[in-house]
C-alpha cells in the first residue's frame, strides 16, 4: 500500500457515499457505494483479497469518495457514474433497447400500437413488456381478436381486414357509438390481463362453424387465430391471478461465478426470463446487489420483487419504491425453485460455451503482450462506408473486457470534398472524436485499431500526436485474399496472430465495426434517396412523410407498395403522385 492511499484512508468518514478507484493513468477502474464509506473502502487495503477484487486492488494508485445525504442517494449516483466512465471492473449488464409499451391511441376511432415508452397522453399504455417479441405478438393478435381500426390514417374505401371482420371500418362507417368502441377496449384490458378462455372458445365456435358450412379458408383463419392464443399461453408456466407486476429472482454460484435468473411477470403473465452470469466481486450479496441495481437502471420496477435472500432484502428494501418478500411455500416458491433451474441452466451453458469473461481478460492480455503495450481492456475500432463517393459516414465502436458496449458507439457524417478518399475520412473521425475526447476529459481507450495498413495507421498515429493523446494505435492489415492476418503498427511492424481465439475475439470487433458503418451508410443512403423521392409532390408534408417512413422504414418496401396501400395512408391524389414519381424513378 502506498502513502497516497495510506492517507486518503486516514481520511475516510463513516458517512453513505461513492468511492471511485483510479489507476495510475487518472483512469476510473471502479465505483461502489457505502453505507458507511470507513468500512466498505478501507477493507479493499487492510484485508487480503483474491480472484478479481485482488486485482482491482493491485492496480489502484488513489481513490476518491463523494459523501451523500443517505443510501439511496448514493445508489443514484453509483449507477450515473458507472453509465458515464464505464468502469471495467464494475458489472456491466448488455444495455436492451428501451422496453415497449401497447398502447391505444385516444382517438374517436381508436387503434392499437407499440410505443417505446407512456410519455404521450394521447395513447392509453399497457405494460411495459419486457421484450418487443412479446409486445409485437400480441398487438398482432389483439388486432385479430379484436376490430379496432387498424389503418393510422382512416381511408376512403374498406381494406382487407373489414372483409375478415377484423376492423369495423370507420372509413364507410362514420357513426360508431363510443359505447362500442370502450366495449372491445374493456375486453383488450380483460384479455390482455390473462382472462382469454372466453375469447378461445369464440373462436373455436366461429372455426367450427364455418367448417360445417365448408368455408375452409375461413376456418383455417379462425385456426391460426386459435394456435396464436395457445402459443400465447403455452408460454406462460403459471397464470398469477392476484395480476401483479412481479419479478422472481433465484441465484446460483459456482467457481467464483455468480449466475442470476429473473422471472418477470407482468399482469400475471410471465413475460420474459433474464439470466446474468458474472464474476464474484467481494461477495455474492454484494454482487446480486450490483446485478438488481443495474437491472433496474434498465428495466422498470415491478410492484413486487421475490427474492429468498434476506441479506439483500435488508439491505436494498428502503432503496427501492416497491415490495420485497421471501417465500418458503406456495406458488410463489415454485417459481423461485423455476427461477433457480433457470440458474443453473445459465451456468451450465456459461462454462460450457468457452466464453467465460476470465478467456477474454486472458486473451487481451495477450494481445497487451504481444504488441508490447499495457492490457487492452478498453479498445476502439474505427471504420468508414460509402457508395463510390456517396453518402460517406464514419463509426466508432466500442468494446470493454472484449464485450460491445453500445453506449459508447459513435456515428459520423464526413464533411470533406473528397468523399471516395478513405483515409481522409478515418483522419476527419479521429480527428473530431479525440479531439472532443481531449476537450471534454473523457475516458481514453487503452487501444485504436484501424480498418486498414501503414498508411491509415501513419495518418492515425499523426492525429493523436497533433492532440498530444498518447494511445496506442494499430491497424487490421488484410492479405492478397483480403482477409485479416494480423496487426501492423505507424513504424511498419507486423504482428501476427497465431493464437485462433485472439484472433476470432479480433475478427468480431472487426466485424461489428464494418456492421455498425455499413448499417449506418444505408440509412443515410436511404433518407437521402427517401428525401429525393418525396420532394416535389403536393399536399405530402412532414407529418404524411413521417407516417410513409414508419409504414415503410426501408425503401424496398416502398417500392413494392401497391397503390391502395398508399392510399390507406395519404390522400388519393397524394398517393398517385408518389407512386408514379417512386416509378418513373426506378425506370
Amino acid at each position: 500500500m502506498n502513502d497516497k492511499i495510506k492517507n486518503l484512508i486516514s481520511n475516510l468518514k463513516p458517512l453513505p457515499g461513492v468511492y471511485l478507484m483510479y489507476n495510475i493513468d487518472n483512469k476510473i477502474i471502479y465505483v461502489g457505494k457505502a453505507k458507511n464509506l470507513f468500512k466498505r473502502v478501507s477493507q479493499y487495503f487492510l484485508k487480503p483479497q483474491v480472484g478479481k477484487v485482488m486485482k482491482m486492488v493491485s492496480e489502484v494508485d488513489h481513490f476518491e469518495t463523494i459523501i451523500t445525504n443517505n443510501e439511496k442517494e448514493a445508489l443514484i449516483l453509483e449507477m450515473n457514474l458507472i453509465q458515464t466512465h464505464y468502469p471495467r471492473f464494475n458489472i456491466l449488464l448488455t444495455d436492451d433497447k428501451h422496453y415497449p409499451y401497447i398502447a391505444i391511441k385516444n382517438d374517436k376511432d381508436p387503434y392499437l400500437t407499440i410505443k417505446r415508452n407512456n410519455k404521450d397522453r394521447k395513447y392509453s399504455y399497457f405494460g411495459p413488456f419486457p421484450n418487443s417479441t412479446a409486445a409485437y405478438e400480441m398487438v398482432d393478435l389483439l388486432n385479430k381478436l379484436f376490430p379496432l381500426r387498424k389503418c393510422k390514417n382512416i381511408p376512403n374505401t374498406p381494406c382487407l381486414y373489414y372483409h375478415l371482420n377484423q376492423c369495423l371500418a370507420p372509413c364507410i362507417n362514420k357513426n360508431i357509438k363510443t359505447e362500442e368502441y370502450q366495449k372491445l377496449i374493456n375486453q383488450i384490458k380483460d384479455f390482455l390481463n390473462g382472462n382469454n378462455k372466453e375469447k378461445y372458445d369464440e373462436i373455436k365456435n366461429k372455426m367450427l362453424e364455418a367448417s360445417n358450412q365448408d368455408n375452409f379458408e375461413l376456418a383455417q383463419n379462425y385456426k391460426n387465430i386459435l394456435q396464436s392464443i395457445e402459443h400465447i399461453n403455452q408460454k406462460q408456466n403459471v397464470e398469477l391471478f392476484d395480476k401483479i407486476d412481479r419479478d422472481i429472482y433465484a441465484y446460483s454460484v459456482r467457481r467464483n461465478y455468480l449466475s442470476v435468473s429473473i422471472l418477470m411477470y407482468r399482469r400475471g403473465l410471465l413475460l420474459s426470463k433474464k439470466s446474468y452470469v458474472v464474476e464474484i466481486f467481494l461477495n455474492e450479496v454484494d454482487t446480486l446487489k450490483n446485478i438488481i441495481n443495474q437491472f433496474y437502471n434498465l428495466y422498470p420496477l415491478p410492484k413486487e420483487i421475490i427474492i429468498n435472500n434476506e441479506k439483500v432484502i435488508k439491505e436494498i428494501s428502503q432503496i427501492y419504491d416497491c415490495s420485497f418478500t421471501s417465500v418458503e411455500k406456495g406458488k410463489l416458491f415454485e417459481l423461485v425453485c423455476q427461477a433457480k433451474i433457470n440458474a443453473d441452466n445459465a451456468l451450465d451453458e456459461y462454462f460450457l460455451s468457452a466464453r467465460l469473461n476470465d478467456d477474454k481478460v486472458k486473451l487481451l492480455n495477450e494481445l497487451g503482450n504481444m504488441l508490447k503495450i499495457k492490457t487492452p481492456y478498453y479498445i476502439e475500432l474505427i471504420d468508414n462506408s460509402h457508395t463510390q463517393g456517396y453518402e460517406p459516414v464514419g463509426a466508432l465502436v466500442a468494446f470493454i473486457n472484449g464485450e460491445p458496449q453500445k453506449k459508447l458507439y459513435r456515428k459520423f457524417k464526413i464533411e470533406h470534398q473528397e468523399a471516395r478518399d478513405d483515409l481522409q475520412s478515418m483522419i476527419e473521425v479521429m480527428t473530431r472524436h479525440y479531439k472532443r475526447v481531449k476537450e471534454n476529459n473523457l475516458n481514453k481507450p487503452d487501444l485504436i485499431l484501424l480498418d486498414g495498413g501503414l498508411n491509415q495507421v501513419k495518418a492515425g498515429k499523426t492525429v493523436l500526436d497533433n492532440l498530444n493523446l498518447l494511445i496506442p494505435i494499430f491497424g487490421l492489415y488484410k492479405n492478397n485474399k483480403h482477409q485479416t492476418e494480423g496487426l501492423i503498427d505507424y513504424k511498419g511492424n507486423t504482428y501476427q496472430i497465431n493464437d485462433k481465439k485472439l484472433f476470432f475475439l479480433l475478427t468480431r470487433m472487426q466485424d461489428e465495426v464494418h456492421r455498425f458503418a455499413i448499417s449506418y451508410h444505408i440509412y443515410k443512403r436511404n433518407k437521402a434517396m427517401y428525401k429525393s423521392i418525396f420532394d416535389g409532390i403536393k399536399g405530402l408534408g412532414d407529418k404524411r412523410k413521417e407516417n410513409i417512413l414508419k409504414v415503410y422504414p426501408d425503401l424496398d418496401m416502398l417500392r413494392n407498395a401497391k397503390i391502395d396501400e398508399l392510399k390507406q395512408l395519404l390522400p388519393n391524389e397524394v398517393a398517385v403522385a408518389l407512386f408514379s414519381k417512386i416509378h418513373n424513378q426506378d425506370k
